[in-house]
């Protein structure tokens, strides 16, 4: 060490003054650093290591700006902020069931379960009626909950004829099979607007489930409430008459005329509706709302209990942990129906996408879209933030289906692709059959 320092000493005299003057400026900004790292050093305790995350992420997040962030459990969701229309309204008062169709992939735990139904409700359900485990692509399943969001009835509509329900009764589900024996006849109904759409199809002879039928169809395609005076629709129903009464309906096609422009959708033996070139309906939905994927601090869960009332208090999205300001976006087509400050929720941004889904966005540091604004898949709607009853710096994202919140990251989304091969040659020849009925 002395030999070095002596060395060292030796080059220095042999420096020039301005060589002197640089070797030290260097030195003495060398000897700030380390105190400077000194002063702000804290050593770390087992109550200071952070924990060890097992979430995979393809971003980098600033550290000093995100924590493993999620809102208060008692958090209400800004439910009534959604506005309503005629067509959102329970027509006649009737409950309204939750509604799907089986497609390729589905399982019925997968589909109840992306829903928020307990997996020991799906068990309740299938363990006594192994029957269940038939479902196939094209049909029909509905389901009502309790206010504690308990399963207690399960309509699975096996064929136009025959119908198997499962009632809730204690702690199992016991199986009616319903076979009605009428007979099924086509019917083309048509009308013309003359005030709302569903007065208009009231006028025409629709039931009140055959003009949700109709408005779900056309979704996609049509703003229902743009329609204008003098616009036209038909539809053409399969209904099953018994003792001179109709007991039950199928949607087959429908076209409506507006402002002189045609909008066909015809059913599939899928079970899901196409245009006249086999081309699909439905608009796609992007799995994220965010650029990058971001590590989940608290997931959908719509059981989740207060851990001091013990009460449940659902958790009816997914918090992404994201620094403050980072883009957000739209992640299908559809119109802002909420742009505003709200309360525990913040900032808060609502989108509605046709009839059937809505996405909202909640904590928002700022907004970047208007209420009546439509907008695209991918769009950039806002920035994320820390606004409201928010913990730390993360974004709320929900996505809810037929008015129930359904877990964003598991949940089957809309797809936009048609049909292809054998599957869009028979439609297409079912469509040769269908479209000359549906004359205005």
């Amino acid at each position: 060490m002395l030999q070095v320092v002596r060395t060292i000493a030796l080059k220095y005299n042999n420096m020039s003054r301005a060589q002197r003057l640089t070797f030290g400026a260097l030195l003495f900004l060398t000897w700030a650093m380390l105190v400077w790292q000194a002063a702000i050093y804290q050593p770390q305790t087992e109550d200071t290591i952070p924990p060890i995350s097992t979430t995979t992420t393809t971003s980098t997040v600033d550290d000093s700006q995100t924590a493993d962030n999620a809102e208060p459990m008692d958090q209400p969701t800004p439910d009534d902020d959604i506005p309503k229309d005629e067509l959102d309204e329970k027509i006649g008062g009737e409950v309204v069931p939750n509604e799907y169709v089986v497609s390729s992939g589905d399982t019925l735990s997968s589909i109840l379960t992306q829903f928020g139904i307990d997996s020991s409700d799906v068990y309740l359900l299938t363990n006594k009626n192994p029957a269940l485990a038939n479902i196939k692509i094209g049909q029909q399943l509905s389901w009502t909950l309790n206010d504690d969001g308990d399963l207690q009835s399960f309509t699975w509509a096996v064929s136009r004829r025959e119908t198997r329900v499962y009632q809730r009764n204690g702690n199992a589900f016991t199986e009616t099979i319903n076979t009605l024996k009428g007979e099924w006849k086509n019917n083309v109904l048509t009308g013309t607007l003359d005030g709302s759409f569903v007065s208009s199809a009231r006028a025409a002879g629709l039931t009140n489930s055959e003009i949700h039928a109709v408005t779900k169809a056309l979704q996609w395609q049509l703003d229902f409430r743009k329609l204008r005076k003098g616009d036209r629709f038909s539809v053409l129903l399969s209904r099953e008459v018994l003792d001179g009464k109709s007991e039950q309906s199928q949607l087959i096609g429908v076209r409506m005329q507006n402002s002189g422009k045609d909008y066909y959708a015809i059913l599939s033996s899928d079970g899901k509706f196409y245009d006249r070139e086999g081309s699909g309906l439905a608009k796609g939905f992007l799995r994220y709302p965010t650029p990058k994927q971001y590590k989940v601090s608290s997931p959908f869960n719509p059981r989740r209990l207060h851990p001091i009332t013990g009460r449940v208090a659902p958790h009816k999205g997914v918090d992404f942990s994201m620094p403050i300001g980072s883009p957000v976006l739209a992640v299908g087509d559809g119109e802002v129906v909420v742009a505003k400050f709200s309360g525990a929720a913040g900032n808060y941004v609502a989108i509605r996408h046709g009839r059937q889904y809505s996405t909202r966005y909640m904590h928002l540091n700022k907004i970047l879209v208007k209420q009546g604004q439509k907008i695209k898949r991918g769009d950039r709607i806002a920035l994320s933030g820390n606004t409201g009853r928010s913990t730390g710096p993360h974004l709320h994202f929900e996505l809810w289906v037929n008015d129930q919140a359904v877990n964003p990251l598991t949940a089957t989304l809309p797809r936009s692709e048609g049909l292809i091969g054998k599957d869009r040659s028979d439609y297409m020849a079912l469509a040769k059959e269908v479209i000359p009925q549906l004359h205005l």
